[in-house]
C-alpha cells in the first residue's frame, strides 16, 4: 500500500501480534507499533498516526476492540478487524463500527494481503475525488427505468454514480422485488464496460450439480453427458461484468471455489488441466442477512468481505412512500400503452391505498398490480384496487372448500403447487416457498423434479 503503508497492530497475544508484525515487515509496511489495549493504541495513535489499524476485538482491559474502533472513526483512521470472534452478536457489533475488512484467526498470509488490498480499494473508492469518466447518470436513468423522487433512492443513486465508472465489486441488499437487477444493469451501463457482456446468473436456480459446470464450464468428457465443451458464465462475462443474483443460495463448496476465482481472477473448467485467465467486474446481490448467515455458518466469512467491497442498501418500497405515486404513474403508462388503453389516472381514494399499503412484494409486486388492473379498469381514472393479499384470501378459501383427500405424495404436491402459487413462483429468500416449507432450496426444486412440477402449472 502506497499512501496506507503505516500500521498499528492491536493485539493482546504477544506472539500473534509479533508473527503478524514480522508478515507485514516482509511486504514492506511500516509497523509504527503494536498495543495489547485500548490505552496502549490511543497513545500509539497520537504519536505516530497510523494509515491503517489492524484490530482484535478482545484485549487486555474492560474496553474492547469495537470501543477503539468507535474511536478511530472519529479520527477518520481506517481500521481492519482480525478476530476468531465469529458469532451472530459480535459481528452485528462489527458491522456498526464500518470496518474496511474482517480476517477470521487462523488466517494465511496471502489472505491477510488480499484483505488489506480489499481495504485499500474500497478506501480510495470512497475517498475519491475524480469525477466518474460518464455521463451523469440523470442522462440515462429513464432507459433503465429507474423510477423515484425520495432522497433515499436519491442516496442510492449517488452510490451508483460514484462506483459505477470503477472495477470495484458492489454487493446489492434487498428484499426481493426492490429492484436489484435493474441498479446491476445501471452500474454496468455506467462502467467503462458498457460495450461488453452483462452476464445474469440467478445462483437460486442452478442445480447443485451443475453450479461448477454454469459458472466456470466444462472440458469435452469431464463427465458423463458431457459430449462438448461447455464455456462458463464467467468466460461468457470476460471483459464486462457478472450479476451474481442471489448470492446467499450458494452453497458452501460453491462459495469456496467462487472465492478463489475472486482472489485469483482465473478459473478451472471442470475436467481441465490449465487455469483460465478471466477479466470480469463482479455485483452480486442477496435477499439474505449474509451477517446472519455467516453465523449461523452458510456463509464464508472471507467471500462475504471479498464481495462487501462497496454495499448498497436498497429499501423496500414502505420506506420509499415518495416513490409510491411516480411508480404507479410509470407503470399505468407501461401498460397504457401495452394494453393499447388510455387510463388517465387514479382516483385519489386508490392513490390513498396505495400509500398505506405494505408492499410486500415491493417494486415486483406494484408491477403485476398495475398490469391487472390496467387490464381490468373499464373508465378513464381507475377507481378500484384489488391487491395480492386480498386475492391470495379467497383463493385460500376455495381451496379449503374444494380439497379432497389423497396419498401422502398427492397431498405434498398439491401443497407445493399451492404454496408456488401464493408466492408468485419465488422459490428462495425471505417470503419464498423453500422458507415457507422450510426445507432447503435444493430439495424444494428436487421435489418438483420428482412430482413434475414446472413453471406452467403454478
Amino acid at each position: 500500500m502506497q499512501k496506507g503503508n503505516k500500521i498499528l497492530i492491536v493485539e493482546d497475544e504477544f506472539i500473534v501480534a509479533n508473527d503478524l508484525k514480522m508478515i507485514l515487515r516482509k511486504q514492506g509496511y511500516e509497523v509504527v507499533g503494536i498495543a495489547s489495549s485500548v490505552a496502549q493504541a490511543t497513545a500509539i495513535i497520537e504519536n505516530k498516526r497510523p494509515d491503517w489499524v489492524l484490530l482484535d476485538i478482545i484485549l487486555k482491559g474492560t474496553e474492547t476492540g469495537i470501543d477503539l474502533a468507535n474511536e478511530l472513526n472519529k479520527a477518520h483512521i481506517p481500521f481492519l478487524f482480525i478476530s476468531a470472534n465469529t458469532n451472530q452478536g459480535i459481528l452485528e457489533a462489527v458491522k456498526e463500527t464500518r470496518p474496511y475488512g474482517f480476517l477470521t484467526k487462523p488466517f494465511r498470509e496471502k489472505d491477510l494481503f488480499i484483505m488489506l488490498e480489499i481495504a485499500k480499494e474500497r478506501f480510495n473508492t470512497e475517498h475519491s475525488d475524480m469525477a466518474p469518466p460518464v455521463k451523469p447518470m440523470t442522462d440515462k436513468l429513464s432507459q433503465e427505468e429507474i423510477i423515484g423522487k425520495s432522497q433515499v433512492f436519491s442516496d442510492i443513486l449517488s452510490q451508483v454514480e460514484l462506483v459505477a465508472p470503477t472495477d470495484t465489486s458492489v454487493l446489492l441488499l434487498g428484499e426481493s422485488g426492490t429492484g436489484k437487477e435493474k441498479i446491476a444493469q445501471s452500474l454496468h451501463q455506467l462502467s467503462l464496460r458498457h460495450q461488453q457482456p452483462l452476464i445474469v446468473v440467478n445462483c437460486a436456480a442452478i442445480p447443485l450439480s451443475l453450479i461448477e459446470s454454469e459458472l466456470f464450464g466444462h472440458e469435452k468428457g469431464a463427465f458423463t453427458g458431457a459430449q462438448n465443451r461447455r464455456i462458463g458464465k464467467f468466460e461468457l462475462a470476460d471483459g464486462g461484468t457478472i450479476f451474481l443474483d442471489e448470492i446467499g443460495e450458494l452453497p458452501l463448496e460453491a462459495q469456496t471455489k467462487l472465492l478463489r476465482v475472486l482472489q485469483e481472477r482465473e478459473i478451472d473448467r471442470v475436467g481441465g488441466d490449465m487455469p483460465v485467465k478471466i477479466n470480469v467486474r463482479i455485483i452480486a446481490a442477496t435477499n439474505r442477512n449474509l451477517e446472519q448467515e455467516v453465523a449461523m455458518g452458510r456463509f464464508r466469512l472471507d467471500l462475504y468481505y471479498r464481495l462487501n467491497i462497496f454495499p448498497i442498501a436498497i429499501p423496500p418500497l414502505r420506506e420509499r412512500a415518495e416513490d409510491i405515486e411516480v411508480l404507479a404513474y410509470h407503470f399505468l403508462k407501461v401498460y397504457n400503452n401495452r394494453l393499447k388503453k388510455n387510463i388517465l389516472g387514479f382516483t385519489s381514494h386508490v392513490m390513498a391505498q396505495m400509500q398505506s399499503y405494505p408492499w410486500p412484494g415491493n417494486i415486483r409486486e406494484m408491477q403485476h398490480l398495475m398490469e391487472r388492473t390496467v387490464l381490468l379498469a373499464k373508465e378513464s381514472l381507475i377507481n378500484e384496487i384489488v391487491f395480492a393479499s386480498s386475492l391470495d384470501g379467497v383463493h385460500k378459501m376455495h381451496i379449503v372448500q374444494n380439497e379432497k383427500l389423497g396419498s401422502l405424495e398427492e397431498i405434498e404436491r398439491a401443497h407445493i403447487l399451492r404454496v408456488l402459487e401464493a408466492c408468485g413462483g419465488k422459490i428462495s429468500g425471505p417470503g419464498g416457498a423453500s422458507e415457507i416449507l422450510q426445507i432447503s432450496t435444493s430439495s424444494l426444486y428436487a421435489k418438483m423434479k420428482k412430482y413434475g412440477i414446472k413453471a406452467d402449472f403454478y
